[in-house]
């Protein structure tokens, strides 16, 4: 390791780097996150219609990624503030309810359900750019259910926790340290069936005849 100290304003690169003499730089596209905050939301009532005529028993809830309401997202720079916009969209996250039908072995039905949309109004950092560069908003969402869902009068009613994390990103081009490329993988694992005859190769031997009497162990008198 070299004994020499960078000196503030030093420009060090990968290619000079006197403490990682064997790094080498790439060159890589990817979608860089300038700026995300996070919110949550509750929904302490959602309600679904059930079919009637059956009664069911609750299986399971799954919730689909949230999504920006097509012409919902609205950007508008602050004049205050330089480089911060006002970022406007809606939310809409789909799920799919599983019950299974009570007195019908093994019949379960689906019901695909939505909450109701979220409206969002918060401030994001974006940064000027030229013309021809853009940033997208992006979303993630983290969905479960708060309360253990009941039958009510028709519905299957439950309470809903949203997570939202919410992106400004942008399409750079950036130097990473690299070692080159990834080593070869290992070989994949052959799927086998059972084989009997392969584990009775693994049986011991049994002994062929019954033991003699000064074989076996007798009590004393």
């Amino acid at each position: 390791m070299s004994n020499h100290e960078p000196n503030p304003g030093d420009v060090i690169t990968l290619q000079n780097d006197p403490y990682f003499p064997d790094f080498k730089a790439e060159c890589i596209i990817v979608d860089k996150v300038y700026f995300s905050c996070q919110q949550r939301e509750c929904f302490e009532r959602i309600a679904v219609a059930l079919p009637c005529g059956d009664e069911f028993k609750f299986l399971d809830i799954t919730f689909n990624p949230g999504e920006i309401v097509k012409n919902t997202l609205s950007i508008t720079p602050i004049p205050n503030r330089p480089n911060f916009s006002r970022v406007r969209f809606r939310v809409k996250i789909t799920f799919n309810v599983r019950l299974k039908v009570k007195g019908e072995k093994g019949k379960v039905i689906s019901i695909a359900g939505e909450l109701p949309e979220i409206q969002k109004d918060i401030i994001m950092f974006i940064p000027e750019a030229r013309d021809e560069f853009k940033f997208k908003i992006v979303i993630e969402t983290a969905s479960q259910i708060l309360t253990e869902p009941l039958v009510e009068d028709g519905f299957l009613v439950f309470a809903v926790g949203v997570f939202i994390i919410v992106k400004v990103v942008g399409r750079v081009q950036l130097l990473i340290p690299a070692f080159g490329f990834c080593p070869e993988p290992p070989d994949c694992e052959e799927f086998l069936p059972d084989d009997v005859c392969i584990d009775f190769d693994e049986v011991p031997f049994p002994d062929f005849f019954p033991p003699q009497l000064e074989d076996i162990e007798t009590p004393l008198f």
